[in-house]
């Protein structure tokens, strides 16, 4: 990473299983394997080592956010973020909470902190949807997106579609550690709910919640819709959306949806996916993923990581306060 001025060091990790440890010199991550010296439980060890670094005179000092998503109210991930920007630390999560459910008290309180809050991990892996917004598209208007932004829903839609059993396309997507850990949050769509929530919330500037987003998901009865909808020249797909009304508020949706073959979303195979951003100037735009796993999630942390040291360098004020 010497390209990018980076000489990164891991002094703190949290985690469910072996709770957390803490070394100002640095942690050895290949011998994570629950020995040695603990800080107690996840939540516990995640706030200690936090304030560690708080207390560290490093130069460059972030929190790495990846706990796994609460749908009730996104805890305790809001938490952990708001504990790094008080510590004074920058903030990356791959976790949808955070931006689903406090989006905009977490982005004032960083830019009252003088600190970063990036998310690119929280929506399509690695696929660079709020940089995109964020450095590429100043002076447009978003009206509204739809796309398809649950990997699991669509793999298990086009596995229906080929007459595979419902639950073994689930299983399959178990396995590679692609669906939730709690695999009901894709099936029933609270997984496509945070994300519109999110992408909502940053890129509209709304203040909705997953739970204020109009959820229906699959269920195995779908399978007859699924192929009835190829037979005729069409594909189901759990579609998320968005739009702001005229009135200026902002709706969102999660749904199943019969596309035409030729949208562009009706295309997506297996863990494919794809959000259309509708803008006022340059009319609709795509962004495809058209591969999805756990290296394209983890590439987003190092990008978010790449742009706040970019920003150390050269501190440009962020556009749309997308921080």
């Amino acid at each position: 990473m010497r390209e990018y001025a980076l000489d990164c060091r891991i002094v703190g990790v949290a985690t469910r299983r072996h709770g957390g440890r803490y070394d100002p010199r640095g942690v050895d991550v290949a011998e994570l394997d629950g020995s040695g010296s603990s800080t107690g439980g996840t939540a516990s060890a995640a706030m200690h080592i936090i304030d560690r670094l708080g207390q560290s005179d490093a130069e460059f000092r972030v929190v790495v956010e990846t706990t796994t998503l609460d749908i009730a109210a996104g805890e305790p991930a809001i938490e952990h973020v708001r504990a790094g920007f008080a510590a004074g630390c920058h903030v990356i999560t791959a976790n949808k909470g955070p931006v689903a459910f406090a989006y905009a008290r977490l982005r004032d309180e960083a830019e009252a902190a003088g600190v970063s809050f990036l998310f690119e991990g929280a929506v399509m892996d690695g696929i660079p949807i709020f940089n995109l917004v964020r450095e590429t598209l100043p002076a447009v208007t978003l009206r509204g997106f739809r796309g398809v932004v649950n990997s699991t829903t669509n793999h298990v839609l086009t596995a229906l579609e080929r007459g595979e059993p419902f639950d073994a396309a689930l299983a399959r997507m178990q396995a590679e550690g692609i669906a939730e850990a709690d695999a009901s949050l894709d099936i029933d769509g609270w997984d496509a709910a945070a994300k519109a929530a999110a992408l909502a919330n940053v890129l509209l500037d709304a203040r909705l919640s997953p739970h204020a987003v109009r959820r229906i998901g699959i269920q195995e009865s779908d399978g007859a819709r699924a192929r009835q909808a190829l037979a005729n020249g069409k594909r189901l797909k759990l579609v998320a959306s968005a739009m702001r009304e005229r009135d200026g508020v902002v709706s969102a949706t999660v749904e199943p949806v019969e596309l035409p073959s030729s949208d562009i979303l009706a295309g997506l195979d297996g863990k494919a996916n794809a959000l259309v951003l509708q803008t006022d100037l340059l009319g609709d735009l795509a962004i495809c993923q058209l591969e999805g796993n756990l290296t394209h999630t983890a590439y987003a942390l190092l990008s978010d990581l790449v742009t706040i040291r970019r920003r150390q360098a050269q501190p440009v004020a962020p556009v749309r306060r997308i921080l």
